[in-house]
């Protein structure tokens, strides 16, 4: 396989963003840290699945989700084909990430979503998006970081804190869930949502080729 070919290298408010390709596949890099690539997009989607899954079955048709994090567009597109979900808002902070989707190589995942009048981009940081608005949802599906115990820049850490999580629990409607990925479990994370008032706390893993699975961290606000 060949080496990895730098498509567009950004310098922005929050550190570099680099999207490569490599081989037939496509990869995000922030600030030298691996985020996520276009080879497998099986986690992102589960992301998607397990917060539907997990929602009270009369709260499912006509569900809203929020998404944090646009990355290579897997949950978007995964959202976008599920009709249940009758508004979809992703947070994005890095201008690039966002052109990328639009009008570059990503838009082959994302174009249709992106396009979908169920769709709404916000174009702003999601830490400060979770503490700033009164838009409420039924669904929080999170994937910013490579996980809670790994984050992409300090100013991330702030959202798996007991203020951060208070954040997260205001946004969601009564009965919400609350899933947010990871490389690898958290059994600290876990605690610290027990800790911040959710309920039926736990995780689902996802096999991967080599190494940790992935998992999907899941919990519910309180009706």
């Amino acid at each position: 396989m060949t080496g990895p070919v730098i498509l567009d290298r950004r310098e922005g408010p929050y550190g570099e963003v680099v999207l490569r390709r490599r081989g037939e596949h496509h990869e995000i890099i922030a600030n030298g840290t691996f985020l996520m690539d276009t080879s497998d997009g099986r986690s992102e989607r589960l992301l998607i699945e397990a917060a539907m899954a997990a929602l009270p079955e009369r709260t499912r048709a006509g569900a809203s989700v929020l998404v944090g994090g646009l990355g290579v567009g897997f949950s978007l597109a995964h959202a976008a084909a599920d009709p249940r979900w009758a508004r979809i808002a992703v947070a994005e902070r890095e201008e690039a990430i966002i052109e990328w989707h639009r009008k570059g190589p990503l838009s082959a995942i994302s174009g249709a979503a992106l396009a979908d009048p169920r769709t709404v981009i916000l174009h702003t940081d999601l830490v400060a998006y979770l503490g700033t608005t009164t838009d409420t949802y039924d669904a929080l599906c999170l994937d910013i970081d490579n996980g809670p115990d790994w984050t992409v820049t300090e100013d991330n850490e702030s959202l798996y804190s007991a203020e951060g999580l208070a954040a997260c629990a205001a946004r969601l409607n009564p009965g919400g869930i609350l899933a947010v990925w990871s490389a690898q479990p958290s059994a600290d994370f876990e605690e610290s949502l027990r800790n911040a008032g959710f309920s039926g706390v736990r995780t689902e893993e996802i096999p991967v080729a080599r190494g940790v699975p992935d998992v999907v961290h899941l919990a519910v606000r309180p009706g």
